[in-house]
Parts: structure tokens; sequence; C-alpha cells
């Protein structure tokens, strides 16, 4: 599976692009904001329709355009396929795949995988839950359309019972219509739970032969699903805390607040390890991620770096490229020492100059 080319017109800070790709190594380097990450963004962008970032599909329009246009062509397994998406700053993006209009974006899911590595990635254990059950679901979204979809429905169930939850505020005779909404949250919560908790047990299987080689044995890591359910159903779970959801105007538990823990041996790294533990775990998590993708699909993912390698020390830069060398990758830089020192093999290179790509090799 590799990126043939991208096409921008009236994206970010490009008015025209035409880029092809090597089914290798292909470097973006160049100052900072001058539109290196934008690419990788809207190669992601037409692999998953949304953003890594999590922007609004009108702030990716260039200033001054109504909308912006993203031609991608991949070859996976011998076939090409080319991808259009429309961005509109009034509407809903419009997408084609070999020129032909899907109806709904998740048609596009499952032709391209991409494991999108930033520095943002190397903060994923000591920050919030919330970005980890990002990563899960950006994960999970691309390998399991089923998943996609239980997902989708729950995050409209769980919109729909906080705005009544608020209504009820005002008009306790309400009350009686939660029963509805609860019964169609437990059942699309308790799918995206199981299959969550699945995701967990196959990156578990992956992650500590990594962490071992990365920390020289010195460290065995696990992660752990937690629910914020506890031990209870997520139904028992609803009706035990109605009262305090009435109160507060808000859904307090369901797969929304669930977590995952990273331990080594009984240390909560997430709260207690040092910041070269919480990046060492965030490097294997990323490096598990890329080989679940692979042995899920039988095939290779793209990998997009995102200026990763300088905030790596040598030992986790190195390995971290000796584990790339047979996937197709796109990686951002702000110059080309740390490939040279490193003697990495490099098939293409592009400059970014203020909204210009100049291939340089």
């Amino acid at each position: 599976m590799v990126i043939k080319s991208l096409k921008l017109k009236n994206y970010r800070n490009y008015e025209l692009l035409d880029l092809k790709f090597d089914p290798k190594t292909n470097i973006l380097y160049g100052d900072n904001a001058q539109g290196k990450t934008n690419i990788l963004e809207a190669l992601y962008l037409s692999g998953t329709t949304k953003s890594h970032r999590g922007t609004k599909d009108r702030d990716l329009i260039q200033f001054g355009s109504d909308e912006a246009h993203l031609e991608t062509v991949i070859e996976k397994r011998g076939t090409e396929f080319q991808i259009d998406m429309h961005l509109k700053k009034n509407s809903p993006k419009g997408i084609a795949i070999n020129k032909i209009p899907i109806r709904r974006a998740s048609e596009l899911f499952g032709i391209i995988h991409f494991v999108f590595f930033s520095p943002e990635d190397l903060n994923i254990i000591k920050e919030g839950p919330s970005g980890r059950r990002r990563f899960i679901d950006l994960e999970l979204s691309q390998l399991d359309k089923v998943y996609l979809s239980n997902l989708s429905n729950y995050n409209r169930i769980i919109n729909q019972r906080n705005s009544l939850l608020k209504d009820i505020y005002r008009q306790e005779n309400l009350v009686e219509t939660l029963d509805i909404w609860d019964m169609q949250l437990v059942e699309y919560g308790t799918k995206v739970t199981e299959r969550r908790e699945q995701f967990v047990k196959d990156v578990n299987k992956i992650i500590s032969k990594i962490h071992d080689k990365l920390t020289g044995g010195k460290e065995k890591i696990t992660i752990t699903y937690e629910s914020s359910t506890g031990s209870m159903g997520l139904e028992q779970a609803l009706r035990k805390n109605r009262e305090r959801d009435i109160r507060m105007k808000s859904t307090s538990v369901g797969p929304h607040r669930d977590d995952l823990c990273f331990t080594a041996g009984s240390l909560d790294i997430r709260k207690f390890g040092s910041q070269g533990q919480q990046r060492t775990a965030a490097l294997s998590l990323k490096l598990s991620e890329i080989e679940l993708v692979r042995s899920m699909i039988n095939d290779t993912p793209v990998l997009l770096l995102d200026d990763v390698l300088s905030e790596l020390d040598k030992h986790r830069q190195n390995y971290l490229l000796d584990s790339i060398h047979d996937i197709q990758t796109v990686i951002t830089c702000t110059g080309l020492d740390e490939f040279v020192n490193h003697r990495f093999s490099i098939n293409k290179i592009f400059h970014v100059k203020n909204g210009q790509v100049a291939k340089e090799n």
C-alpha cells in the first residue's frame, strides 16, 4: 500500500501543489510554519475524512477561497485508487473514489491506512484521557467500519441525552423519556467498549516486545482498559448516576469517559512515570500500532512522521528509524542532519518554503 501522488488546490497555504511520492522514504524539510505539516494533514484527511488536528473543514480552505480540492492517488495490491475530496465553507465535503461520488464518508475507510506520529503523540501518556480515547477511536475507525458506525451512533445519542438532561433541569416531567435514550446508549456503548477492550488485548500482545527492546529489558509494560463504570455494567451505572447526571446536566459514565492505563510493574506511568518513561511508552504504543495494522490488513500502512525525531534521543531515534525501513514513510523535519548522521536511506527529498515545494534529488 503506497501513496503515489497528492494534488492540492486552495488548501491551507497551498494555492496549487502537485507531489509524486517514492514508495519508500520521503523527506519534507524546511523551517517551521512553511506548510510541511499541512501536506501530512492533507494525506491523512484523504484517507480518514478528518484532520489529525481536529480542524473543521472550513478552516482548511485557503483564505479568500470558497472551496478546496484534494486529489490523492494510491496503489493497493496492484490496483490504483483516486480519491477526490472537495471541501466547502458552507456545506458538507464531497468525496469521490475513482470519480464515483460516495454518499457516506465511511465508504472511504479501509482503502488506505495511515499511522500518524506527531510530537503531541509523545505526550499521550502524561496528558488527559481524551487524547488516549482519541488515539484508540482514530485507529479503530480506520480498521473497523462496524466500530465506526457504533461509535457514531453512541456519540449522537450522548449528545441527545445531554441535551435532554439540560431540558429536564427546567422541565422535570421529561425525566421519563430518559429510558428511551439509555436503552440505545447501553446498546451502542457496550459494543464500543467491547471492541476497545479487544483492541487493547491485541496491542498488549505486541507492545511488550517493543518496549522490552527500547528499555533494554529493564521495564515490562502493560495497557489496561479503564471503564468509567467500574465493575458495573453500563445500564446499571446509568441508573445509579441518573440523579447526578440530571444535577450536572451531563452524562457521567460511558465510553466517552473511559481511559487507558499504562503500567510498568506496579507503577502507573501516567501519574508517576518520568518524562523518559512516558515518552518511551508512547513510542512503544505508536510502533505497536504499525505492527497491529500490518497484521490486521495483511499489508503495510503508510507512516506519517511529523517532526518527531527532534523530540527523541539518539537511542529512540535509532530504534524508530530501524523499525520503518520496509514501509512507505513521509517525514517532516527542519533539517537533514539527523538522517545523514544515521546514514538513513532517503529516496526523495522535498524542500518546503512558504507554500512552495521543490524536489531536490
